[in-house]
This record gives structure tokens, sequence and C-alpha cells, in this order.
């Protein structure tokens, strides 16, 4: 069967009209309700699409937390590069320079807690060669190398033990922003909770 001019590129159209709405509808449901109060089914319904559909793009609900996370964690870590580099430039210490970077990657996963803990969950502890967690590992790593390279810039550190460093902060930032202890703690208390421990790790004055 010869396609007819064009019809490619509606159907293409049509593709991409149909994710858009799957990602609004689950963007809007997970803020509304968190991911515990939302079915597939319910985000079908919003976007309008039958359930078979919805499937062609994500498999399960964890899938579609992570594509609408992945979207949010990818433009918070553009943010936090861009105030580490302004902090950077204006001479900020390597720990003011850190929490630069990582403020607006921890508003991200806070801004509906029981998402962001989701999220980490899955990216940390889910299968690695799917292919929306493993888009998530990169920005993870990507994080974690903006933090190495403001710690190789501090004359007191070497690329490996930055590296190094760096991996110890990330995973200070997993635990303080999906701790059961901190699940009922507002921004500001995390950001300071993550300032003191990095802080601590950098050996520097809180």
């Amino acid at each position: 069967m010869v396609s007819r001019p064009g019809s490619t590129g509606r159907r293409e159209r049509a593709k991409e009209d149909k994710r858009r709405r799957i990602m609004d509808a689950a963007r809007a449901l997970f803020a509304e309700c968190g991911v515990g109060g939302v079915t597939t089914q319910r985000i079908a319904d919003r976007a309008d699409v039958a359930i078979g559909t919805l499937y062609l793009y994500a498999s399960t609900k964890a899938e579609l937390l992570i594509l609408v996370q992945n979207e949010k964690f990818a433009t918070a870590i553009d943010e936090g590069l861009r105030a580490a580099g302004a902090a950077v430039h204006a001479g900020g210490g390597a720990v003011a320079s850190v929490l630069a970077l990582v403020e607006p990657v921890v508003a991200c996963l806070r801004e509906q807690p029981e998402n962001g803990r989701a999220y980490l969950q899955e990216i940390v502890f889910g299968d690695p060669v799917g292919p929306h967690c493993r888009d998530g590992l990169a920005l993870a790593l990507r994080l974690e190398s903006g933090i190495a390279d403001i710690l190789a810039r501090d004359a007191g550190n070497v690329p490996g033990e930055a590296a190094i460093l760096a991996r110890v902060i990330t995973a200070v930032i997993h635990v303080s922003t999906t701790a059961t202890l901190h699940l009922q703690d507002g921004l500001p208390e995390v950001l300071d909770d993550i300032r003191r421990q990095v802080g601590a790790v950098l050996r520097s004055p809180s």
C-alpha cells in the first residue's frame, strides 16, 4: 500500500499530539494528587486517549512519572548550573556555589515530595536499561558532574577527589530529599540540612 503525500506527516503530528496530551494529563494529575493518587486509566481519561494508546508511550505509571520528572529535573539542572556559574564568577566559595547549583534541583524534587521521592527511587533502584530511567540516570550524572566541576576548581581538591566528593554530596541530596524523616520539612529546612552536610563534607564552616 502506498501512502498518499502528507499522510506520514499527519500521522506523526497525531502521535505527537497524543504524546503531548498524555504528558500534560500526567503532569497535572501527579501535581494535583501525587503519584499514589493517580492511575494510568485516569491519566488516559484526562488525555482523552484509550488506555492501550497510553501504553504505547509508557507501559507503567512509574514510566510516566519518570517522563514527567525528567523534563522538570533537566530544567532544574540547567537553572542550577547557571546559578552556580554566577556564584563562581562572583567569587563564592565551594559550599555557596554547590548550594546555588543544587537549590533548584531540590526545589524541583520537593515541589511534590511524594513524586520526588518516588522518582529518585525509580532512578536509583529501577531498571537501568529502561529508556526513561536511563535518561534520568544521565541527568543525575550531569548534576554530579556539575558539582565535581565546582569542587575541582578548589585548590584543595584534585579531580579524582572532586568526583568522589561530588558522589557523596549527591547521596546527601538523595537522602535529604527522600528520607521519611524530612517528608514534612519545608524547602528551607531541607536546604539548610543539605548546606550543613555539604559544609561538613568539604570541611568548611556551615
